[in-house]
């Protein structure tokens, strides 16, 4: 058992990988042009910061150990996806950029840490750190949500890549099941999670994949024209927009801290 166990947490790192590494075609185009365009740094960011916890997690989890292997290469990747992003962001934008980068991947990262380190022992504190990087999972697993509604409107799945959905369904599947074989819920739970919507995507896939979009005028080409999939939605455009997003997300994790801090206490 401990046997098939190990074999499919090499299969969840091997299908976690393709997932990390969806995203590179995105970035030689982004460097070939020397520029961002429309792409949106949220989700990478969310990304970066969910691989990290999901690091740490892996730390103090020792069941959990090929978790964090596969989410350090992940961070190792999502800091060079922000890194070129950044660079190439126009003028204008790499300073909000920038803010929230530092609030969310360093900020909030080290903070978390800080505090579940200060607040909790033992197996509180693997709690209180799978309860974060469970919330956070979530997050970028649902981050697609967007291209799907963009699918329905355009009646085209151009904008929702097969390969991409059809990963994030195999390596959620993959990594709940590792999860239940371990007993670990924080494990399971997000990423069966994920493997829902991956399939809801799929289901989505079927059902237009033989369908002709809409013809296009020219009043419509900068809304449809997206990145293939989620990684490209318009830029946050104001310091407004980029800080509220921020609070949205470190609001969230608050409630889920509170969660988990009722959790152990009950």
């Amino acid at each position: 058992m401990e046997g098939f166990t190990f074999f499919i947490g090499i299969l969840g790192n091997v299908t976690s990988m393709l997932v990390f590494l969806a995203p590179i075609d995105t970035f030689k185009r982004i460097v070939k042009n020397k520029s961002t365009e429309e792409f949106d740094s949220l989700p990478y960011i969310c990304s970066l910061l969910s691989a990290s916890l999901w690091t740490y997690y892996g730390i103090v989890q020792p069941s959990a150990f090929l978790v964090g292997t596969i989410n350090a290469f992940g961070s190792i990747l999502g800091i060079v996806y922000v890194g070129l992003f950044l660079f190439y962001a126009p003028p204008n934008n790499k300073v909000k950029i920038a803010l929230i980068v530092g609030t969310l991947n360093v900020g909030f990262l080290v903070g978390a840490i800080l505090f579940t380190r200060l607040a909790f022992k033992g197996e509180a504190r693997v709690a209180s750190m799978g309860f974060l990087a469970a919330g956070f999972i979530i997050v970028t697993y649902a981050s697609p949500l967007s291209s799907m509604r963009t699918v329905v409107m355009t009646r085209s799945v151009e904008y929702m890549p097969f390969y991409l959905s059809f990963f994030i369904f195999l390596s959620g599947g993959v990594w709940a099941l590792y999860g239940w074989l371990i007993g670990d819920y924080f494990v399971s739970v997000p990423n069966g999670t994920g493997c829902i919507l991956g399939t809801a995507q799929l289901v989505l896939y079927g059902i237009y994949r033989d369908t002709k979009p809409p013809a296009r005028d020219s009043a419509c080409v900068s809304f449809y024209d997206l990145e293939e999939g989620w990684q490209r939605q318009p830029l946050l455009s104001s310091t407004h927009s980029l800080v509220s997003s921020t609070h949205s997300l470190v609001s969230s994790a608050h409630s889920l801290l509170a969660s988990g801090h009722s959790f152990l206490e009950s």
